[in-house]
């Protein structure tokens, strides 16, 4: 056991003075104001380590041509099975730089280009290799707006309209959700016999459940890959992460939600400007991940954006977390967006915890990271001043208790 002296402690909710974090293997023992006597390995300001709620990250590269990314797959709209994990180097220089300040985590998604692009993949950036990289599987990345449609010159069934596209994902749901019907009722009368069997005896417990089992792994198997991401998706044990900037395309992302019963996040949305397009996403449950706030705004379906739609995102009382959209905006300059929040009245404490706690809960990790407390991963920044002056930086990384960068 070691500990780590925090002078100012933002925990992800407070902001704390003078507090001792005790640290036993992964997790936080406890925090608590008298000096323990144990190692005190560091003291500073401490602050939970930042999780960045969607990110290209490793597949797209430092120093490498850009014919070498691996953001887009172009072989069709549609497929959700990809994993963004299979096409992610980790000896990537910008997996060091997120690291070095304070971004230990990242939800890494597939491009935008495709209606389905791939899954959405929560990895730690301190992971040498994949193999110790993978956190947990959220989701699927989903695409709405210009961009789905601006790639026609790549292969499959492409459109060049919205409606297209749309039209495509709600005939690719509905036939998913028929197939799926059609096989209950074929099993409702498999099981009413079976059932039946065994209140004669002509069957034994044992064999009545070996056959409902089969029945099970049969009706798994009439399903394709693509179409068991579905079904994740409609009966919300996965949750579409869905790229929108405009208002409109907003509005069709929150009736899909409500006609399918959908868990998702609206990402980005940085064309809208209207509190009560924000407060639409509240009233429906859907949260928002915001950003990158310092993009330039390079098409027309961003020509509303601006940092002073901030202001319209806190007063809708909307849930959200932020975005580096590495390599849109660097991963390691995610927490200079929170600036911004400090402009339209947030306090530093409840600007932290977008990033840490807010983040977390979106993505449900709020279980063992996005707070300083006991029983939660150690995993925390030591800064050698307050976070938000300029000049400051920080001067050690631990990560699930293990101390991996040091000034």
């Amino acid at each position: 056991m070691f500990a780590v002296k925090a002078n100012v402690l933002y925990d992800g909710r407070n902001k704390l003075e003078n507090a001792y974090i005790l640290i036993e293997g992964n997790k936080i023992a406890r925090i608590q104001e008298e000096k323990p006597d144990v190692d005190i390995l560091f003291e500073g300001i401490v602050t939970p380590a930042f999780i960045d709620g969607h990110s290209h990250i490793g597949m797209a590269r430092h120093g490498e041509p850009s014919d070498e990314s691996e953001v887009n797959d172009i072989s069709d709209v549609f497929q959700p099975t990809l994993n963004p994990l299979d096409s992610v180097y980790f000896d990537d220089k910008y997996f060091r730089d997120a690291v070095e300040f304070g971004v230990l985590y990242s939800c890494i998604v597939p491009g935008s280009g495709n209606l389905i692009g791939g899954k959405a993949i929560i990895i730690r950036n301190f992971a040498k290799d994949r193999s110790k990289a993978l956190v947990r599987d959220y989701g699927y990345k989903m695409a709405l707006g210009f961009n789905p449609r601006s790639t026609l010159e790549w292969k499959g069934k492409r459109f060049n309209t919205r409606m297209g596209v749309y039209a495509l994902l709600i005939e690719e749901f509905e036939n998913v959700i028929r197939k799926k019907r059609k096989l209950e009722l074929e099993n409702k009368e498999k099981i009413r016999s079976l059932k039946s069997m065994l209140s004669k005896g002509e069957i034994t417990k044992e064999e009545y459940e070996e056959a409902l089992a089969e029945i099970e792994e049969r009706t798994a198997l009439e399903f394709e890959p693509h179409e068991r991401a579905l079904l994740e998706i409609l009966e919300k044990k996965k949750t579409l992460k869905t790229h929108v900037h405009k208002e409109d395309d907003v509005y069709f992302l929150i009736d899909l939600v409500k006609k399918f019963n959908l868990n998702a996040t609206a990402d980005h949305v940085c064309d809208v400007h209207r509190v009560e397009v924000f407060r639409s996403l509240k009233e429906i449950n859907i949260p928002i991940v915001y950003g990158p706030i310092d993009a330039f705004a390079y098409k027309t379906e961003l020509k509303h954006d601006s940092y002073k739609n901030v202001k319209a995102l806190i007063e809708s009382g909307a849930k959200f977390a932020l975005m580096s959209d590495h390599p849109v905006m660097l991963a390691r300059n995610l927490y200079l967006q929170l600036r911004y929040f400090l402009f339209y009245g947030y306090s530093k404490e409840k600007a932290i915890g977008i990033i840490t706690k807010e983040a977390a809960e979106i993505l449900g990790l709020s279980d063992v990271l996005g707070t300083i407390e006991a029983g939660k991963l150690a995993s925390l920044i030591i800064w050698n001043d307050d976070p938000f002056y300029f000049w400051s930086k920080p001067i050690a990384i631990i990560a699930e208790g293990e101390v991996i960068h040091k000034e």
